[in-house]
């Protein structure tokens, strides 16, 4: 903490410690809730909104600067780890020749999660949503910041039931993100 002293940091604390979160220092912004379960079959990858295409037909510059809103710093290097990771599977929605959204698949434990999964609105993001779904054939899970109260009912839509919830929390003043473009948050797992 001395190290990070000045900075923003964010977390996304369990139930079990959020009490010692905000005993260091951190404010509750907001919950994150993990859905998750089978999706039903029988949906189909194919867009409404625009056109589907893999993340490596958009360039790392695009997604990039389409990223850059909902991280409180430049992620570039992360970001172009996180698309190409093996059996990471990427795909972007373009309308009117730009980006409107993307998110990435990925294999978990048990089942895959999807994040991210960044649009400019809900049907954007249910196209991307079932585009991604459908290249997996698991359990997904998605991490939904619970003031976007469109990404909770994409997860509900396809079946998915909260199974887990965190508390993102900050020391030091939240930044603004765009948390109504924001369907699926990148990853609890890194820290």
């Amino acid at each position: 903490m001395v190290r990070l002293d000045g900075r923003i940091i964010g977390l996304d604390g369990v139930i079990e410690q959020q009490d010692n979160y905000r005993k260091s220092g951190f404010a509750f912004a907001h919950r994150n809730i993990r859905f998750g379960g089978v999706v039903a079959s029988g949906i189909d990858g194919r867009a409404g909104s625009g056109e589907i295409v893999d993340c490596d037909a958009v360039g790392i510059d695009s997604l990039a600067a389409y990223d850059a809103p909902f991280f409180a710093a430049p992620r570039f290097g992360f970001l172009a780890g996180w698309l190409t990771s093996p059996r990471h599977v990427g795909k972007v929605l373009i309308r009117d020749g730009r980006v409107a959204g993307f998110g990435v698949v990925r294999p978990c434990l048990d089942g895959a999660k999807i994040g991210p999964l960044f649009a400019d609105d809900a049907t954007a993001a249910d196209d991307l949503f079932r585009a991604l779904a459908v290249s997996v054939a698991a359990p997904i899970f998605l991490d939904a910041p619970e003031p976007n109260g469109a990404a909770l009912a994409l997860a509900e839509r396809y079946g998915l039931a909260p199974c887990f919830e965190t508390a993102r929390m900050y020391a030091g003043r939240a930044p603004e993100l765009p948390l109504q473009r924001l369907y699926g948050i990148t990853t609890f797992e890194l820290g």
